[in-house]
């Protein structure tokens, strides 16, 4: 994406803060116009002015709201048309890179396949933003919303893993990719079991991105890259699969996540783990009440063919354990049960360490990006155990807590401190002012901030 964040522009146009209660202070003519263009100086409302006689936009006033906030920035950049803007004053209290991420992040387009009909709204970077960190943040997101955005046709497994060899090779890092039957020689049979009914040219495969000083502690990333989710055996009906593009949701954002870190430079030995499969049916599928092996060691009965993402984050998780992580992050569109308990714009996240469930909160208000903690409920457990295998995909009906028998599930698997969970969304289904229809970026700027925070 081309950069809408700028360092100077000689022509860009005033962006004038305005609070409710400075409405009062206008003179009789722009008082006439906000009341003729319904402007009430709420957050994120804008009003044009232009100069008399030729019509040129001169300034806008921006709404503030009575608690401004750096986020309502995403509602004004999505609302201007194409020009260069610069802000007159920061309020007060708000970061001025936050506010930058912010307009950057309602720029944002999705323009593949049908061309947009103007540019972006590009901004001055306010005094005091920091202008790297801010584009670095933008771009990232940017990417896992053009991800997810992108349908199956055009973002395979193997598309996934020309994404993450761009990545490590515009960064220094090693990628290693291991595919198809080869799974099954380095011990990944639980992905393999998910992706091999897939044809050929769309063959399973586990991608493994390293990053820093092997010394630094490791902090690794997992991310679910199922590209289409077709319900296996078990197939979906056609309403539950419209959106199953979006099912490599996880390792679009594990991907941007990734990204972030190696462009901030952050002193960890980074893991990025992306198990990209496609759920497809074929006379290979694995089949309701088959037992898979794991490489965990753990055996693993088949009750849905439709519960897959926990399977490949299964061996992922293991893999990750392996390294002995002191945090590992994983992220899945897993679940339609976490969007019953939060809806589609709050994302939940599960883990035992209490003080990275404190950290994750408070980074979740610092940068605007809504994640609440749900339990992993220990009364729960006993729903994923099998009476034939160590555990099985589709908990017992009695549980309910489909979200959290999911986390409960890959507890088995992930690393015994340091992780954390997260059932995302990835989409908005319905659009307002800086959140277009489609691919969304959720909980990584939260996460991204935890980790500055700790190892910065």
């Amino acid at each position: 994406m081309s950069d809408v964040l700028i360092q100077a522009s000689d022509a860009a146009i005033p962006l004038v803060p305005l609070t409710e209660a400075g409405l009062d202070a206008l003179p009789p003519f722009l008082k006439g116009l906000a009341g003729q263009e319904g402007f009430k100086a709420k957050a994120g409302q804008v009003l044009k002015a232009s100069a008399a006689g030729d019509g040129k936009l001169e300034r806008v006033f921006v709404g503030l709201g009575d608690q401004p906030k750096a986020e309502l920035f995403r509602a004004v950049a999505a609302r201007l048309p194409a020009g260069e803007y610069r802000l007159e004053t920061l309020p007060e209290g708000i970061d001025p890179t936050q506010a930058a991420i912010s307009w950057g992040l309602g720029t944002y387009r999705f323009d593949r396949y049908k061309p947009a009909k103007e540019g972006p709204a590009r901004l001055v970077a306010p005094e005091g933003a920091d202008l790297q960190l801010s584009r670095a943040i933008v771009h990232a997101c940017a990417l896992a919303r053009d991800m997810v955005n992108t349908p199956a046709n055009d973002m395979g497994p193997l598309q996934i893993e020309t994404i993450a060899r761009e990545i490590a090779e515009q960064f220094g890092a090693e990628i290693a990719v291991v595919t198809g039957d080869a799974l099954l020689d380095e011990n990944y049979p639980a992905v393999h079991a998910v992706g091999r009914a897939a044809a050929p040219h769309r063959a399973p495969r586990m991608i493994e991105i390293g990053w820093g000083d092997p010394a630094a502690p490791v902090v690794a990333i997992v991310g679910k890259g199922v590209v289409f989710d077709t319900g296996g055996l078990d197939i979906k009906p056609s309403s539950g699969m419209r959106l199953m593009k979006k099912d490599m949701g996880g390792a679009a954002h594990a991907l941007a996540l990734g990204r972030m870190v190696m462009a901030a430079r952050l002193p960890v030995r980074l893991v990025v783990l992306v198990p990209a499969v496609e759920n497809a049916i074929s006379g290979d599928a694995m089949r309701p009440g088959d037992v898979i092996g794991s490489r965990e060691g753990l055996t693993i009965e088949i009750g849905n063919t439709d519960a897959e993402g926990r399977l490949i984050l299964a061996d992922a998780l293991a893999r990750a354990a392996e390294l002995d992580p002191v945090l590992t992050i994983d992220m899945a569109t897993l679940t339609g049960a976490a969007r019953v308990a939060l809806g589609p714009q709050v994302i939940p996240f599960f883990t035992a360490d209490e003080i990275l469930a404190a950290e994750i909160a408070a980074a979740s208000l610092a940068v605007a990006d809504p994640l609440w903690r749900l339990p992993l409920w220990a009364g729960y457990a006993e729903s994923v155990e099998s009476d034939i295998a160590d555990l099985k995909n589709d908990p017992d009906a009695w549980a309910q807590a489909g979200a959290m028998t999911a986390a409960l599930f890959l507890q088995h698997f992930a690393p015994k401190v340091g992780w954390v969970h997260l059932d995302i969304f990835a989409w908005n289904s319905k659009a307002r002012p800086g959140f277009a229809t489609g691919g969304e970026a959720q909980a990584v700027r939260a996460l991204f901030h935890l980790l500055r925070t700790r190892f910065g």
